[in-house]
């Protein structure tokens, strides 16, 4: 491949990203998860609280999320009985009185939070800096039950955010007529941006101007709502998180307002479904190119690279980001 097409590798991002719907992991539940490029066990203590730690014990190498068991707040490994805490410090091992130094594994900060389990990942492991934020309208009486969807996508997962800060390609992959006025929005703390862009939804009352807002913290987690009804609202709540490098896992949670559930609600969750296979063929057969030729529609895209830096321990590439 010559310079031209090389394609650019981008490291894992530092923040807050998924590793499961809140759901599937029940009390006393032990599960192995694959995330940020290696093997972790997830587990859910006797008191319900999840618990995340690197998979393979520190004594011969088991791991502990294929056969391992949920001991009130500890799990046991399933080769030889050794116990670890949330914290990753072995604190029990049958038939010894003393526990080595050393026995331990990393363990992760997660949060319980809009139905999923995060975790928080830093390449220096350093402590989390900023929090995942609470989507109010999930769990709320007068939004429907999210609708929960799981998308694989094999791309790196800035690629995907990107997409939010692209108003070009909708003409071109989703048929919309021209090029969409769009704002972005830094947020003073910088880890969150706000893209919007108006437009005209017919409806039988008429025309009615509306806002189409999509909100983003970090680089896994976006709400994207349709605002401008009152009363009425559609939302989607997207989490998405690094398996690999060039595999990511996106988790949706869609909703509207049970107002309109009957009426538009599954035309709203069928049209967001569709509109993102779309952009599958692009995604996955795309490159990242470290130093794109930008035009002035890619204005924002510019701006999002330069916002993503700050998201990362490795040095990236300026034209990258």
């Amino acid at each position: 491949m010559n310079a031209s097409q090389e394609n650019v590798q981008l490291p894992l991002p530092n923040g807050w990203f998924a590793v499961s719907w809140s759901h599937e992991l029940h009390e006393g539940e032990v599960k192995p998860v694959r995330c940020f490029g290696r093997d972790l066990v997830l587990y859910r203590t006797r008191d319900g609280a999840p618990a995340l730690l690197d998979a393979y014990c520190p004594h011969l190498g088991a791991h502990l999320g294929i056969g391992g068991r949920v001991i009130g707040d500890n799990v046991r490994c399933p080769f030889h009985g050794w116990q670890f805490d949330a914290t990753g410090q072995c604190v029990a091992i049958p038939h010894c009185k003393t526990i080595p130094p050393n026995a331990k594994l990393r363990g992760w900060d997660v949060v319980e939070r809009n139905g999923l389990i995060f975790a928080w990942y830093d390449a220096q492991e350093k402590p989390p800096d900023w929090e995942v934020p609470t989507i109010a309208e999930l769990g709320d009486a007068d939004w429907t039950e999210p609708r929960r969807i799981d998308l694989e996508v094999p791309i790196h997962l800035q690629e995907l955010a990107e997409n939010n800060c692209d108003p070009a390609h909708f003409e071109f992959v989703h048929g919309t007529d021209g090029l969409p006025p769009s704002e972005m929005e830094l947020a003073e703390d910088g880890r969150f941006f706000r893209m919007s862009s108006p437009f005209i939804r017919e409806t039988p009352m008429g025309p009615v101007e509306m806002q189409l807002v999509r909100d983003t913290w970090g680089l896994g987690l976006s709400t994207v709502r349709n605002e401008g009804i009152p009363g009425v609202g559609m939302l989607l709540f997207t989490s998405t998180t690094p398996v690999e490098l060039d595999l990511s896992v996106m988790r949706w949670s869609l909703s509207v307002t049970r107002n309109i559930a009957d009426e538009y609600g599954e035309d709203f969750l069928e049209g967001i479904v569709n509109g993102v296979k779309q952009d599958f063929p692009i995604w996955t057969h795309k490159i990242h190119r470290a130093n794109p030729v930008f035009c002035e529609t890619d204005r924002y895209i510019a701006e999002y690279r330069r916002w993503t830096r700050q998201f990362y321990t490795e040095p990236v590439a300026a034209g990258t980001a």
